[in-house]
């Protein structure tokens, strides 16, 4: 989708369009860094997928030193998923985590460096009138925490709509709310339901038992 193939279209192989969208996984991988993270890719296989697909993400993450490890955990349990655990073993030892920022950086410097360091933004928009109910969070005593931010999961901005792996956006600031049982402050951006969300026709619609007693319907 990244390399700009519609949602209907991804079933068939298109190694050019992977790799026009690579750059969006590339992003995430630096983003990890930025926290003194080790990363490994879990590549979760659909029947769609093709051996040349995965050969290209994982030619592409070898640029940056990364593994990425197909898993068919989905269709064989834990033993689908035992060389991205062996994956994961190797890299422990090399985590260095440190966070994006210090407890007492203000709220809004705190939703700047994310919006500037994460998602390349240029800047964020907030309202004064946001800017006080943060500058009331702090006063309150809730300064020290930290910010989660909730935006589209389709795009590092705020627009579902522009993919790959944007740069010079603007995030803009809709609402904050104080989560202070949780422990952090929640700004939400763009146009984004922050309720669980489940498709259209979830997947339990489709599964039943057969005569037999047997589950049908889970793949």
């Amino acid at each position: 989708m990244h390399g700009g193939v519609a949602r209907a279209d991804l079933g068939h192989e298109d190694l050019a369009a992977l790799g026009r969208g690579m750059p969006n996984l590339a992003r995430h991988v630096e983003n990890m860094g930025k926290f003194g993270l080790p990363v490994v890719v879990a590549l979760n296989r659909f029947t769609s997928d093709t051996e040349a697909e995965f050969a290209a993400v994982q030619a592409a993450m070898a640029t940056q030193g990364v593994e990425a490890v197909v898993c068919d955990h989905w269709a064989q349990g834990a033993a689908g998923a035992e060389d991205l655990a062996r994956a994961v073993l190797r890299r422990l030892g090399e985590a260095r985590f440190s966070p994006l920022y210090p407890d007492g950086l203000g709220l809004a410097d705190k939703l700047r460096r994310v919006a500037r360091e994460i998602y390349r933004a240029d800047d964020i928009v907030l309202s004064p009138a946001l800017a006080r109910r943060l500058a009331g969070f702090e006063e309150a005593g809730f300064g020290h925490l930290p910010v989660c931010i909730a935006k589209t999961q389709y795009s590092f901005s705020a627009d579902p709509a522009l993919l790959g792996a944007p740069v010079g956006h603007i995030l803009p600031v809709r609402e904050v709310r104080l989560s202070a049982g949780a422990g952090f402050v929640v700004a939400v951006c763009g146009d984004i339901m922050t309720m669980p969300g489940l498709p259209r026709r979830p997947a339990a619609e489709a599964i039943s038992l057969d005569a037999d007693g047997r589950v049908a319907g889970l793949f």
